[in-house]
């Protein structure tokens, strides 16, 4: 099927209604793996009372990562969500105090598993003044100490969009900073919880403000009943923003208590939003139907260096 076709804005034959969900197309089938990375990364995760967002946010990548990539997303400040986004599986309530022996944790394991590159995650923590900017800036650097060659990405929530919490987690100079819109803007009041778009957009902005050298990533879950013109319009508020690195992937509903799935994107269109997106001006573009925040983000990281160090060399010899 063109891919123009797939983008007509047609309603689709089996179209999400109120009573009816979609069924799953043949492209979003996932192979489980649970080999001996998957189980012992997994015990590894309990032994030392760690939490992931590959588990709580019911990741469909999680297999792939856990027994072929040996990657995983680390959660902080708890595993209980001050938020209740509606297309998040992650735990709401009442969060527990802090546990400041978390980072070191957090160090210890990527030792274990000598990772290459490490995402750190949390929960959005609003009961806190700082929103855990003191506990993410910590845990970078304690991962720093005992990894030194291991490259940190960083994905917190927009910390009340208070610049001095934004200030405490750059001042520790992750690798990567992540913070993602979710959804384009007109859809944002429905789908996140406290989180507005402009302040997304501003976080990202004060964070490249107080780190210029320091890349900036977003993620668009599509699939929730926007358009494409709308996406594309992420796009330009995002770059407009200098967010250097953008990935997009299919929403899936959760559970019944979440928002249900309007649309599944084809591959093919993914990859016509990845072309677009390049042309951006984006340093890289991450877009598939299983496509997470933190999906091959190893991959990303080292992309968006070599093509920033290869404009640099073209800017150096225009000079």
């Amino acid at each position: 099927m063109p891919v123009n076709a797939l983008f007509s804005g047609k309603r689709s034959e089996n179209m999400s209604t109120d009573e009816k969900m979609l069924r799953k197309p043949e492209w979003l089938k996932i192979k489980l793996n649970t080999n001996e990375n998957y189980t012992g990364l997994k015990k590894m995760m309990r032994e030392q009372k760690l939490n992931t967002v590959c588990e709580e946010a019911k990741c469909p990548n999680i297999h792939e990562c856990w027994a072929v990539r040996r990657t995983a997303t680390f959660m902080i400040l708890g595993s209980v969500c001050t938020r209740a986004c509606r297309f998040c599986a992650v735990k709401t309530g009442l969060p527990t105090e802090l546990d400041w022996e978390e980072p070191e944790r957090v160090a210890d394991s990527v030792s274990l598993m000598n990772l290459k590159h490490v995402v750190v995650t949390a929960v959005a923590r609003d009961d806190l003044k700082d929103g855990g900017a003191a506990v993410f800036a910590e845990t970078v650097r304690a991962i720093r100490r005992k990894n030194p060659f291991t490259s940190i990405e960083v994905l917190p929530s927009d910390m009340g969009g208070l610049y001095e919490n934004i200030q405490t987690l750059m001042d520790a100079k992750p690798d990567i900073l992540n913070h993602n819109i979710e959804t384009v803007e007109r859809l944002t009041p429905r789908i996140r919880a406290r989180a507005t778009y402009k302040r997304s957009l501003e976080f990202l902005h004060r964070a490249k403000e107080l780190q210029p050298d320091v890349p900036t990533k977003s993620s668009i879950m599509i699939g929730l009943g926007e358009t494409k013109e709308e996406i594309i319009q992420s796009m330009d508020d995002l770059r407009s923003h200098d967010v250097d690195i953008l990935t997009l992937g299919q929403y899936l509903q959760p559970t019944k208590k979440h928002l249900k799935v309007q649309k599944y994107y084809h591959p093919d269109e993914f990859l016509e939003l990845k072309e677009i997106a390049l042309t951006k001006g984006f340093s890289h573009c991450e877009a598939g139907p299983l496509v997470r925040s933190s999906y091959h983000a190893d991959e990303q990281v080292n992309s968006a260096a070599k093509k920033k160090q290869l404009l640099g060399e073209q800017e150096a010899k225009e000079a």
